[in-house]
């Protein structure tokens, strides 16, 4: 293995915490209070250092990038996979040096073929985080148990594939993922999951992403950024709005650090560059304690006494507008169709609805079921969301199925 090279010249700083409070609770917070500006900058606080990695192991050599400080204890881990027929090195060799100075040890992978499948790059990625993790020069400065994955494309794939496949690690994060190999489904996902689309995409498009992000269980934590005129190489390139949606997420759920969720909701701390944003806001850091109560509770889906029930959440929400969350639950019987009925209350406009087709008058508002969430068997249910203008409220819901 290669000689680690010199640091980047970067300098780190001193450790600023909330009061002594806050590192009692939390032995993983690493680095200054942050704000909008610093979650967007080039590099965090912390120096770094890269080394070169020979193929062997389980996948075809690559890189890994760490801060130099080891006053700070061990850091969590996100391990990387390109797009298909991609490099490395091409892609996202960029977010390397600036995902560690903010306190991450990032190990990007080449895959042993520019061709391997969702499956081939999962195996790989597992194997970089034990060669991590049991092997690398700098094993010492890992945390076992703070692991998270990452990938473009097919890489992305692969990188849900390695999620389902462990389910110990912390994290994972798709950059406009293709779907899970061996047959394995986003149902069974339950770590926080969080997808990056582009809104041009013409390969992982937003249709497409919405199929996958539909299937994640309704309890997984996760965050859906479709970023503003993105095609599917936008990834690969150096960005600064990529930069400040991945920090506060790898610190929320590597380093379970209760400072960074007020970034991502109830929308990202700067929205420019961002087309839509969904999430289940409130994030919470594992061992983070009861999370702050959305704008209204959310309770379990009520056993509807007629053909289908419904029941409303506010998922998040914000001045001047919210994002709503409807459960629609079939009685004793399977239904093949359902649509919901309310009225809005003064002031509130829908202004967007997924998983369901929106057909507003005046005050009255319905939606109805798209293709594939219209048959549900008896107990089960069927989830849609919108965002609405206006002051959140509790609206009286009306389900009926033919």
């Amino acid at each position: 293995m290669a000689a680690a090279v010199a640091a980047l010249g970067l300098t780190a700083v001193a450790v600023a915490v909330n009061g002594p409070a806050a590192a009692a609770d939390n032995p993983y917070q690493r680095g200054p209070d942050p704000t909008a500006a610093s979650i967007a900058a080039t590099y965090g606080p912390f120096a770094t250092a890269q080394m070169t990695v020979p193929p062997g192991n389980g996948f075809n050599g690559g890189y890994i990038y760490y801060p130099t400080d080891t006053s700070e204890g061990t850091w969590g881990a996100v391990a990387i996979a390109p797009g298909y027929s991609a490099l490395f090195a091409n892609e996202e060799a960029w977010m390397g040096p600036r995902l560690a100075s903010f306190g991450f040890v990032v190990i990007g992978i080449e895959t042993l073929s520019r061709t391997d499948g969702a499956d081939a790059r999962a195996t790989e990625l597992l194997a970089a985080l034990d060669y991590l993790t049991q092997k690398s020069a700098i094993r010492d400065r890992v945390d076992p148990n703070r692991l998270s994955v990452m990938g473009h494309s097919a890489g992305g794939a692969g990188a849900l594939t390695a999620a389902l496949r462990r389910p110990s690690l912390k994290t994972v994060v798709g950059l406009a993922p293709g779907a899970p190999g061996g047959g394995l489904n986003l149902a069974n996902l339950r770590m926080p999951t969080m997808f990056l689309g582009g809104q041009n995409d013409p390969t992982v498009t937003p249709a497409y992403l919405n199929g996958l992000w539909t299937t994640l269980p309704a309890t997984t934590q996760r965050a859906w950024v479709e970023i503003a005129g993105a095609d599917h190489l936008f990834f690969t390139r150096a960005n600064s709005t990529e930069g400040r949606l991945l920090i506060p997420w790898l610190k929320t759920f590597l380093d379970n650090d209760t400072r960074y969720p007020q970034f991502l909701c109830p929308h990202p701390a700067d929205m420019a560059g961002i087309s839509n944003y969904r999430s289940s806001c409130p994030l919470v850091p594992p061992g983070a304690g009861p999370s702050p109560s959305p704008s209204s509770p959310s309770p379990p889906p009520s056993p509807p006494t007629g053909l289908c029930g419904a029941t409303y959440r506010t998922v998040s929400s914000w001045p001047g507008g919210f994002q709503g969350e409807v459960i629609v639950t079939a009685g004793a019987s399977a239904i093949s169709g359902w649509t919901v009925r309310w009225d809005l209350a003064n002031g509130q406009t829908i202004t967007q609805v997924w998983n369901g087709t929106l057909v507003a008058g005046g005050s009255s508002v319905s939606v109805s079921n798209v293709a594939y969430n219209g048959s549900v068997p008896a107990g089960g249910s069927a989830t849609f969301g919108f965002l609405g203008n206006g002051t959140a409220s509790s609206p009286v819901l009306t389900c009926i199925s033919p």
